[in-house]
């Protein structure tokens, strides 16, 4: 950058014939872009300027330089003014990270509706449930789920992950359906290793009640897919996200329970690589996704 206020700086006291004139364009002190254009002549090695009382004007080897000069602001400018374009637009590539389970059944849906209105992005989904490392994966935004640490990432609120307390038909029927979260401690629990405090639910429910129940069962897993085929094949009761047990629920093959009390609700961030320049891309699909993620829309049919 310094070498290119050079390049700019001597292109103009040609053109101009003048260092004072030069730098009252350019906003610099006489005295200091004379000292820039000596420091140029001393790294080439060569005079660009004959200096008189009358003016300057080019060298024979100063003129030649001036003409690569220019050129070189020429291609300078136009890649900014591409880099600005590329910055405004929707287009481009777009790499987007986030958990396995919430890519496949929530984000991929709706990344293809996005790009169905924006013809010339291509995106890269990678789904991962560890920890990405957005600066080094190279990723462009990531959706994140529960509170976020403090960090040098940009970061938008989106919404909420519900949760849901469920089991099949046939599980109720033999041991009947709980009534009260504190009935949980009875019935076979299929636990997530993860979150929502592993052994211990915590529910809260009307009139501002709150409860928190230690469960036990056979199975325990860190995979979502694994409890809910347990919880379909009448293994147990499994707290799952909306997401996941929404389309069983809706199928009639497992059942929501205890409808009067919620779990608590991991928040969903969107998490970019920095707060500040943030490419067209990234802001219009963060923009998009701002709201799709309240509480009725989890319920709605899709």
């Amino acid at each position: 950058m310094e070498r290119m206020q050079d390049v700019r700086l001597f292109i103009r006291v040609v053109d101009l014939g003048s260092f004072s004139r030069a730098a009252a364009e350019l906003g610099i002190g006489q005295p200091a872009a004379t000292k820039q254009i000596a420091q140029m002549e001393r790294r080439l090695g060569a005079r660009l300027l004959h200096r008189s009382t009358h003016g300057v004007s080019p060298t024979e080897i100063g003129l030649l330089y001036y003409d690569k000069c220019r050129l070189i602001a020429h291609h300078a400018e136009e890649a900014q003014s591409v880099a600005a374009l590329l910055q405004s637009q929707v287009q481009g590539g777009l790499r987007v990270s986030t958990s396995v389970g919430f890519g496949r059944r929530v984000l991929a849906p709706l990344l293809m509706q996005f790009m169905h209105g924006n013809p010339h992005l291509q995106v890269d989904l990678s789904v991962d449930d560890r920890y990405v490392d957005l600066v080094e994966q190279g990723v462009d935004v990531a959706l994140r789920m529960g509170r976020l640490a403090d960090s040098t990432l940009g970061a938008r609120y989106l919404g909420i992950n519900p949760w849901v307390v469920v089991a099949s038909p046939r599980y109720l029927e033999q041991r009947g359906a709980p009534a009260h979260p504190d009935e949980l401690s009875r019935h076979e629990a299929l636990v997530y290793s993860s979150v929502q405090g592993d052994a211990r639910w915590h529910f809260s429910g009307p009139n501002h009640q709150a409860a928190v129940v230690a469960v036990a069962g056979r199975l325990r897993s860190n995979s979502l897919s694994t409890l809910l085929a347990a919880a379909r094949d009448g293994m147990g009761v499994a707290i799952l996200p909306w997401y996941v047990a929404n389309a069983d629920v809706r199928k009639g093959q497992l059942l929501a329970l205890l409808e009067q009390w919620s779990l608590p609700s991991q928040e969903i961030h969107a998490v970019y690589p920095s707060p500040n320049l943030v490419p067209a891309k990234v802001k219009q699909l963060v923009d998009w996704l701002q709201g799709k993620f309240d509480a009725r829309w989890w319920t709605q049919t899709r």
